[in-house]
């Protein structure tokens, strides 16, 4: 070994969160999952507006990890909305070419989100959605990021209600700037 090496690196496996935990975080994400599919049922004629696969991602962060930098408020709802905007854009300039349009989407997307400290990694997949459809999500255009803003809005109100009962977990850890940064 290198003198200043590290030896080989032994990580551990998360610990297993207690039952409660485990049972809150599942009623997070039925409650938030459920209402927005019910949404997307009632108000959105194509349901793929309101209902994307990224939401289960997020899900996974703002219920399953809350307090992730990933799954603070500034990232769940900025990360989609800017996401979305993104896919849109890029879909409208490179239609033509779908894979340019979304390699081009998910890589501006992350430096975007990086540089407005705004980072969810879900926010990759609805920039890909943005641009490989379902039609509906193109036939919407720019109004695309409005249902995704949402349906963010909807994870983020139950993410407060399931996480604030009392004795459980605390959500968010920051709104908008982060306390541990200048």
């Amino acid at each position: 070994m290198k003198p200043g090496a590290s030896g080989p690196r032994h990580h551990r496996l998360p610990r297993v969160p207690g039952i409660m935990e485990i049972v809150w975080s599942w009623l997070g994400a039925f409650t938030g999952i459920g209402l927005i599919a019910l949404l997307a049922q009632w108000w959105s004629k194509p349901a793929a507006l309101m209902l994307i696969g990224s939401y289960g991602a997020s899900a996974v962060l703002v219920y399953g990890a809350p307090r992730s930098p990933f799954a603070q408020p500034r990232n769940l709802l900025g990360g989609h909305v800017l996401s979305a905007l993104t896919g849109v854009a890029f879909f409208q300039l490179f239609s033509d070419s779908q894979p340019l349009a979304a390699a081009l989407a998910v890589a501006t997307a992350i430096a975007l989100m990086q540089v407005t400290r705004t980072l969810h990694p879900p926010g990759g997949a609805t920039a890909l959605i943005a641009v490989l459809g379902p039609q509906a999500v193109h036939d919407a255009g720019w109004l695309f990021p409005l249902p995704v803003a949402l349906g963010a809005a909807i994870l983020l109100a139950v993410a407060l209600a399931i996480n604030n009962l009392p004795g459980q977990r605390r959500y968010p850890e920051y709104w908008f700037r982060d306390p541990q940064t200048p």
